[in-house]
């Protein structure tokens, strides 16, 4: 099958989500919604768990390159770490799945896949990694701390200076997930995010 219309199926997969709970999203509204036989929808997915575990490996993946967008968009660390902070905030606020793979709050509507492994018969590459296992709150925290380091340390830093970034870049971070869990007011992530960031060292 054409990545294109594994990209379609799952297109088809979050527009049904967005107007109804998970348990009401019928297999065979998907497949006729991506112009696909519902046959051809089991053959890439397995199962309706195996096209939830899809979709949330693809929301989680592209938050993931939207930090990676934000890090690359500024030479100057605070900015690149407000940005980081802000796309964290606007990405959980338009998308419920990454909303609850952030925060870990999954709502009775939402599909809740298992974030360990689970056994995988896929000849689909795309669909043995998706049954891999799944980002929880604390990795994506690791994971969005550890690319910031990886983007504002120079070549040659010194680890003790790159213990004092990560912190840095940790408490970014933490502070953007607090804005999901409890919006901040007037002045938002950013000026929240600049303002603890001018009193950390570097």
């Amino acid at each position: 099958m054409m990545p294109a219309a594994r990209e379609s199926l799952l297109d088809a997969a979050y527009t049904a989500l967005a107007r109804r709970s998970w348990s009401a999203v019928r297999m065979v509204d998907v497949a006729a919604a991506a112009g696909v036989s519902r046959q051809t929808l089991y053959n890439e997915f397995g199962s309706k768990d195996g096209l939830a575990r899809a979709l949330v490996r693809r929301e989680a993946d592209g938050y993931l390159a939207g930090v990676e967008r934000a890090l690359a968009g500024y030479s100057d660390p605070r900015e690149c770490l407000t940005a980081t902070a802000e796309w964290t905030t606007s990405a959980a606020r338009d998308n419920l799945l990454v909303r609850a793979l952030l925060t870990g709050c999954w709502s009775e509507r939402l599909p809740a896949p298992a974030l360990l492994s689970v056994a995988s018969a896929s000849a689909v590459p795309a669909q043995r990694r998706a049954d891999g296992p799944l980002p929880s709150p604390g990795d994506f925290v690791a994971l969005v701390r550890d690319r910031a380091v990886t983007v504002l340390a120079g070549p040659g830093t010194p680890k003790s200076d790159t213990a004092d970034l990560a912190r840095t870049c940790e408490l970014a971070v933490r502070l953007a997930l607090s804005c999901v869990a409890a919006p901040p007011g007037e002045g938002g992530v950013a000026e929240l995010v600049r303002g603890a960031l001018q009193r950390q060292p570097g």
